[in-house]
């Protein structure tokens, strides 16, 4: 749809189509279903309830897996109950939608009932975690030591049973005062262990956010650079003449085009250009080396330590950035380019990994 990107997941179900087939559920963001049909979460209830998509499948019953394989049932199980699996759809489309699912509103009226302790709020945290698809419940603390069973506690009045599917672990039917206590203890050392977790921190990281990101926008200055570039004398067509195996080159982009060639004339010509454009052109005439692409990584990273050995001037531009993600962007190949869907931000990592040397280095540290 005019390039809009849609996120979306998928799960695996089984159709009914005569025979049983095994195949992917797409949901999207959008609230788009595909089974073979594009449906809504309406539409997937019929299909639920058509057999379209199997939650029962008989022994003997014969699937497939297309271009995989083929298979005769001898005791099939299927842990699909419709009105659950509709739940599960809906709460996929909210996690794409970046909103909370049936288990993240569940949680957040627990926090409400632990903040007050009413009766209402607990008729409310007990409707909201049989909102919970069934076989999603257990998971609703990720403690799978505990499971459920604190929640399932607080949602159960004193004298009642045990609300939810019983489990093997259910050592007690009847919820006790002593059993709520025990759940109340429980979720007190989860918020202490939550804070604790929120506020560790490992010995080496920085004590602030980072930067905001640096963006090194690809600039044509067919008539010269501008006195004060700024933070573009980091790009590689900046006319800072490097020397770099013996040989000296006007620019990065010079020497790293000039040595993608075994041929001496055709890295001579383009040594020689008299813009970085027109290296790169030149270069686009002469043949790469036939390893180039597994070295050119180390190429750039030699040229780039050498730009900035040889000229303090730019290396205390490259460490004005401090610790600010840096974006390169490239008209070329999107190994280099931060931009697009598939550009790799090779120019831009590897200014970070000598920026990082560098402040190295001057703190004295001997790096090489």
């Amino acid at each position: 749809m005019d390039g809009e990107r849609i996120k979306g997941t998928w799960r695996p179900i089984f159709i009914h189509n005569w025979t049983y087939h095994l195949t992917d559920l797409l949901i999207y963001a959008d609230g788009a279903i595909w089974c073979w049909e594009w449906v809504d979460l309406d539409g997937l209830r019929a299909k639920l309830a058509q057999g379209w998509i199997a939650t029962e499948i008989p022994q003997g019953a014969r699937a497939s897996a297309h271009g995989l394989a083929s298979w005769v049932f001898d005791e099939p199980h299927v842990w699909i109950d419709p009105d659950d699996f509709v739940t599960q759809v809906a709460d996929e489309i909210d996690r794409l939608n970046d909103r909370p699912d049936s288990t993240d509103r569940c949680l957040r009226v627990l926090d409400r009932y632990l903040a007050g302790r009413s009766e209402e709020d607990r008729r409310a945290l007990a409707t909201a975690y049989l909102a919970i698809p069934a076989m999603d419940r257990r998971y609703a603390l990720g403690d799978m030591d505990s499971k459920d069973w604190p929640l399932r506690v607080l949602c159960t009045p004193v004298g009642d049973t045990l609300i939810g599917e019983p489990e093997p672990s259910d050592r007690f039917g009847v919820v006790t005062e002593d059993m709520r206590r025990r759940a109340f203890e429980y979720f007190a050392e989860r918020e202490r262990s939550h804070a604790e977790y929120a506020d560790r921190r490992e010995p080496d990281d920085p004590l602030g956010p980072a930067a905001g990101p640096v963006n090194l926008n690809a600039v044509f200055y067919p008539k010269g650079w501008p006195d004060d570039p700024g933070v573009l004398v980091l790009r590689n067509e900046y006319p800072a003449v490097i020397e770099f195996g013996g040989v000296r080159y006007p620019t990065v982009t010079h020497a790293y085009w000039s040595l993608s060639t075994d041929d001496p004339g055709a890295a001579d010509r383009i040594r020689a250009a008299e813009h970085p454009y027109d290296a790169r052109k030149l270069a686009g005439q002469a043949v790469r080396r036939p390893e180039w692409p597994d070295m050119r990584a180390g190429v750039m990273a030699g040229l780039l330590r050498a730009k900035f050995a040889q000229h303090r001037g730019l290396a205390d531009s490259l460490i004005a950035t401090g610790d600010a993600p840096i974006h390169y962007s490239d008209l070329g190949s999107d190994y280099w380019t931060a931009g697009g869907d598939r550009g790799r931000n090779w120019v831009g990592r590897l200014l970070e990994l000598i920026r990082a040397e560098l402040v190295a280095e001057r703190a004295g540290l001997a790096l090489r």
